[in-house]
């Protein structure tokens, strides 16, 4: 394994650009993607960019991980609030992971304040718009290089 990371987006994800953009502004989804590709094709890094909206494909994605993948970048969506299974599976990971949110959760619905994912992974990015995937991507980057 060298360079290889992967990113996982959550549920509803997808549909960036058409949904609150107040919260996620208008970058779509395939745009994001592209803008991750590309950042990781210039540093030199494999990057899998993944997204679903079902928990136990998340989870089945992190646990394949384990062998093939030098860090994970995460922005479980709804599941950070909800899913222990996901939380489970990152604690089984061992290996550097950023918890990444596009909007700050922390400045949100009560709902949303909690992370049950934040206590397992090394390091998180919050509310600085998409642009947080490619500080994560670079801070990735750094981490594994260590």
């Amino acid at each position: 394994m060298s360079n290889n990371i992967l990113i996982i987006n959550g549920p509803n994800l997808n549909l960036l650009g058409e949904r609150e953009q107040s919260q996620y502004g208008s970058i779509t989804f395939e745009e994001l993607k592209k803008n991750c590709l590309e950042k990781s094709k210039e540093l030199n890094i494999n990057l899998n960019f993944n997204q679903s909206n079902v928990e136990g494909e998340i989870v089945n994605l992190i646990q394949e991980a384990r062998n093939s993948c030098d860090g994970i970048i995460i922005n479980a969506a709804g599941f950070t609030h909800t899913s222990v299974a996901i939380r489970d599976a990152l604690n089984i990971f061992k290996k550097p992971i950023i918890e990444l949110h596009i909007s700050n959760i922390y400045k949100r619905e009560e709902f949303r304040q909690k992370s049950l994912i934040s206590d397992v992974v090394t390091g998180g990015i919050f509310g600085i718009g998409a642009d947080g995937y490619i500080l994560a991507i670079i801070a990735m980057q750094k981490m594994i290089k260590k």
